[in-house]
């Protein structure tokens, strides 16, 4: 057996929550000091193994077989797990077992080679283009107006994710001049995506009437009522109330208006890889579920428009 590795308690239990076994506590104060998982990740890892115990019902671990492990999937499921978050569970029990073979001997992983139920695919929704030009069409009546519009069409004419959106500082990222946006996304990728013409205009005017707004040395793009830059949840609120105010009839939140500059693109081009690029996807996977909403678009035309197509 090897020596157990030590490292910083970081790994602690919250408050409240059920004490785990000496092992596996080992673990995940190895997943802290070793790999530097965050607290969120290791708070995942500590509710995935405590569904373990308690499916193992006392039972200790290594006497853990296959057809238990199979059993224990079957009895997520039938609570209510999707087949995403019973996949989590399986990697966090998998890890756990790996990492019991290699510091405490153990002879086999009963977990290997388990697999999470499938989930139905759930595709994001879109809004159509007659909704997009309802949402952004309205012409703004204040300064805070200006500004939602200004957001809300450099969303939709960019494809942006919230974050992104959030970060933008007016000395860094937005060229009107090329009409030009740059972004810093997920695991630090910079891209630069173009703005078309309405974002354009509507930027113009905010930028136009930002001083109004501003507190000294703020460098947002995007400012609260107060001058400060404005939160990430303060873009979805002001969304949501827009589409509510102009009678959408529908939930307008920031992704939709980033999943509908996807499909919109991609059923004018037809160029997927342009589309990932222009998302910041890092596989071709992610933006593929575009060409199902594409799809659906096709589908419903011919539904509606082929004389066969009708029973």
């Amino acid at each position: 057996m090897s020596a157990q590795p030590s490292g910083p308690s970081s790994a602690t239990p919250p408050a409240g929550a059920l004490p785990l076994p000496d092992e596996v506590e080992a673990w995940l104060g190895w997943l802290a000091s070793q790999r530097r998982a965050s607290p969120l990740t290791l708070a995942a890892y500590r509710r995935d193994l405590g569904n373990l115990l308690r499916l193992a019902e006392g039972r200790p671990l290594p006497d853990l077989a296959v057809h238990d492990i199979r059993r224990f999937v079957g009895r997520l499921h039938g609570e209510g797990l999707s087949g995403r978050s019973i996949a989590r569970n399986l990697s966090a029990w998998r890890g756990l077992y790996r990492w019991l073979a290699r510091h405490h001997g153990l002879k086999a992983n009963p977990v290997e080679g388990i697999r999470a139920p499938r989930s139905a695919t759930t595709l994001p929704r879109a809004l159509s283009p007659d909704q997009a030009q309802a949402l952004l069409d309205p012409e703004a009546e204040s300064v805070l107006e200006v500004r939602d519009v200004a957001m809300f069409e450099l969303f939709y004419s960019s494809g942006l994710r919230l974050a992104e959106l959030a970060a933008l500082d007016v000395d860094g990222g937005l060229d009107l001049a090329e009409a030009m946006v740059t972004v810093t996304g997920k695991r630090q990728r910079s891209r630069s995506v173009p703005v078309g013409g309405k974002a354009l205009e509507a930027l113009r005017e905010w930028l136009a009437l930002r001083g109004q707004l501003a507190a000294a040395g703020e460098k947002a793009v995007f400012l609260s009522r107060t001058g400060q830059r404005l939160s990430p949840a303060g873009i979805r609120s002001r969304l949501a109330h827009r589409a509510r105010v102009l009678g959408l009839g529908v939930h307008v939140h920031p992704h939709m208006l980033r999943h509908s500059f996807a499909s919109h693109l991609l059923q004018s081009s037809g160029d997927l890889r342009a589309v990932q690029e222009l998302l910041g996807h890092a596989s071709i996977r992610s933006t593929q579920v575009y060409t199902h909403l594409d799809f659906q678009h096709l589908a419903s035309v011919y539904d509606k428009a082929h004389p066969r197509a009708r029973k």
